[in-house]
């Protein structure tokens, strides 16, 4: 992996109303639609600015390869909402759902590239809430923009 490289698990916690047309079209970018959506990126420049433009609405922080692998088996769904499945992983080339949740984690591969696959995951509100209120950034006691690992935590809550 290279240095400075790490792989980002996004989350939209809030919806678009009374919020400017160029957040929403960030959030277009990134595929978070919808509140509750997920989505892994790495940490390119572009990416981050992204992610600060429309930090009120996102929170973010660096995934683990364990939640990576845990969002592909239970959340990772392929055209025709079909679950992503070890077959599937086999036929574009990893030997499992393991193997390809290592290459996403790596960045060798990205989840927006892979054929078939939807880019987001269609995650639950997290089990017993949030913590605080989605208005705060999470330095501040709330639950918006960046939360570095404690994401893996909130996550497995809505997985």
């Amino acid at each position: 992996m290279e240095k400075g490289k790490r792989c980002l698990a996004v989350v939209r916690i809030r919806g678009t109303v009374n919020v400017r047309k160029e957040v929403e079209d960030t959030l277009r970018m990134l595929n978070l639609e919808r509140n509750c959506h997920a989505t892994l990126i790495d940490d390119r420049p572009s990416f981050l600015g992204m992610l600060r433009k429309a930090q009120h609405v996102l929170t973010w922080g660096e995934v683990s390869k364990e939640t990576i692998g845990l969002l592909l088996k239970k959340r990772g769904r392929i055209v025709g909402n079909k679950k992503l499945t070890d077959e599937y992983a086999e036929k574009i080339g990893y030997d499992s759902l393991d193997a390809l949740a290592e290459a996403i984690y790596n960045l060798k591969v990205e989840l927006k590239n892979l054929p078939g696959v939807k880019p987001v995951f269609r995650l639950h509100p997290p089990r017993k809430g949030y913590k605080g209120t989605v208005k705060k950034s999470y330095t501040a006691g709330g639950e918006a923009g960046y939360r570095g690992e404690a994401i893996n935590e909130l996550i497995r809550r809505m997985i």
